[in-house]
C-alpha cells in the first residue's frame, strides 16, 4: 500500500490510500472538495478501499494530504471520482499527477477510456479537467437513484 505511484522533484508523491487513511480522506475532503456524497463516510471509503485497494490515490507534499482522485476500474470503466485538491496547494500540478497515476494505473488494467464525474458548476474542475485533456460529453447525462433510504 505504500508503493509510490510517482515522486516528483517538487517532493509531490502519488500513493494509493490505506485503511489507516479513512479518517484523513473524510477531512481532506470537508475542506477541499465541492459538494459531498452519499458515501463519504467511513464505511463507504471502507468499501471502496475493500473492493479495489489501489482506487484511491493520495497525493502527499511533506506528509501533508494535499489532493486525492478515485480511480475506479470495474473490468469495463475506468471511472474518475473526488478529483480534489487542498486550495492552498492548487495550480501547482497537483491534479495533473493524480490523473497520470490514474491514466497508467487503468492502462496497465486494459482500460481504454476515463469517465470523470464533474460538478456542472464547479468552473474551476472544468478548467483542470479539460487542462489534462478531457472534456464533458453532451450527449449523456447521469441518472441516480438512491439506495438507502
Amino acid at each position: 500500500m505504500d508503493e509510490d505511484l510517482g515522486n516528483r522533484a517538487d517532493g509531490l508523491r502519488i500513493r494509493p490510500a490505506g485503511e489507516r487513511d479513512i479518517d484523513r480522506v473524510l477531512a481532506f475532503w470537508r475542506e477541499a472538495a465541492e459538494g459531498t456524497s452519499v458515501t463519504d463516510d467511513g464505511a463507504g471509503v471502507a468499501a471502496l478501499l475493500a473492493r479495489d485497494p489501489e482506487a484511491l490515490l493520495l497525493a502527499e507534499r511533506d506528509g501533508v494530504l494535499v489532493g486525492t482522485v478515485i480511480a475506479g476500474w470495474d473490468g469495463w470503466r475506468c471511472s474518475l471520482y473526488r478529483l480534489a485538491v487542498l486550495p492552498s496547494h492548487r495550480r501547482r500540478g497537483v491534479s495533473r499527477a493524480l490523473l497520470a497515476a490514474a491514466e497508467r494505473r487503468f492502462a496497465a488494467l486494459g482500460g481504454r477510456r476515463g469517465d470523470a464525474m464533474v460538478l456542472d458548476a464547479n468552473e474551476r474542475a472544468h478548467r483542470a479537467w479539460e487542462a489534462a485533456g478531457y472534456a464533458p460529453q453532451p450527449e449523456w447525462s447521469r441518472w441516480v437513484k438512491p439506495l438507502t433510504g
